[in-house]
């Protein structure tokens, strides 16, 4: 197999830089370096990719893309295949920082509600010592605690949240709270599977930030940006794949009888009759001038109908296009 050209190493070297790239940017590199647009060059691209994952495969790392829960982005990066997660944080951070980590790793992905995240305050709160395995269960579990973890104060721990941060293991969401970041999303997908984390019905993927269906008996859910997606189509059923119940709509998601008060077919008539009114006034404004003009200035009738009759006609004409124009706008909104 040929060796990786250095278009294959600007690519690799982009993500190892700069971190996880949107698909936006990481299109545009692709396409700075080949020339050609991943969007019209899907199979170009696509064999690029495959041809750096055999190359990473011999250390166990992988070029893979994965979509980000809170925004529904899709982003880029390289990730560490061994499933063991203190494998991708050993390097950098020490033993009770990982351990805050996968505590508040837990927290997240256990938390009640379906939003994917916790509070400042309860991150701080998360304990370290139940992260930690205690072999020798006959002496206090407490006594046989590494002292780094037990010496790990407060603001160790203000210090680690915002390491995890900046390097994208965590983020904060719209609401301010701490949730998972995009090199976890990418680097923990066997962790989340080895864990029993639900997974959505629509892509397979873990659910960390998704919708529950509303019968409390049903256990499906689904992410936000799968359910836009799935529930696209106005006539589409919106019948949860597991219990049949109706799912309800989400904010902001567009309703299918938005378009029961607009105006549709019922302006062309409107049109029409203002067509009509408009020949009458063309009438009464020349009556009322040769009523008004004296004999030198008086209009002959037949001149006088003439005009009326040819502003009538154009008077209908405009109408008629206005309708049309309307009938076409209606149309559109009803096919969309």
């Amino acid at each position: 197999m040929a060796p990786l050209s250095w278009r294959h190493h600007t690519l690799l070297q982009a993500l190892l830089t700069r971190g996880p790239l949107s698909e936006r940017d990481f299109h545009a590199v692709f396409a700075a370096v080949s020339g050609k647009n991943p969007a019209t060059h899907q199979q170009l691209f696509n064999d690029t990719l495959l041809k750096i994952n055999k190359e990473l495969a011999f250390l166990q790392f992988e070029l893979r893309a994965c979509i980000n829960q809170y925004d529904g982005m899709v982003y880029y990066g390289v990730a560490n295949n061994i499933a063991d997660e203190e494998s991708k944080l050993g390097t950098k951070y020490s033993v009770p920082q990982i351990a805050f980590y996968k505590g508040l790793l837990e927290a997240i992905v256990q938390e009640a509600g379906n939003d994917g995240s916790i509070t400042s305050i309860d991150a701080l709160n998360v304990r370290l010592d139940n992260q930690v395995i205690i072999v020798d269960g006959s002496q206090d579990s407490q006594s046989l605690l590494p002292t780094s973890i037990k010496s790990f104060s407060l603001s160790q721990k203000e210090k680690t949240l915002d390491e995890l941060i900046r390097d994208r293991w965590l983020s904060y969401t719209s609401t301010g709270k701490i949730g998972l970041g995009t090199r976890s999303f990418l680097d923990l997908r066997s962790w989340f599977c080895g864990n029993d984390i639900p997974s959505c019905v629509a892509c397979n993927e873990a659910c960390i930030k998704a919708s529950s269906c509303p019968n409390e008996e049903c256990n499906v859910k689904i992410h936000e940006y799968c359910l836009r997606k799935k529930f696209s189509q106005r006539k589409a059923s919106r019948a949860c794949p597991g219990c049949s119940t109706e799912w309800p709509r989400q904010d902001g998601e567009a309703n299918c009888d938005d378009d029961v008060n607009e105006p549709g077919e019922d302006e062309a008539p409107s049109a029409n009759h203002s067509s009509r009114k408009r020949r009458k006034q063309v009438k009464a404004e020349l009556v009322e001038e040769n009523n008004n003009a004296g004999p030198s200035t008086a209009v002959p009738r037949s001149r006088t109908l003439r005009r009326a009759k040819a502003e009538a006609v154009e008077a209908a004409q405009e109408a008629s296009s206005a309708g049309a124009s309307q009938a076409t706008r209606t149309s559109k909104r009803r096919k969309k």
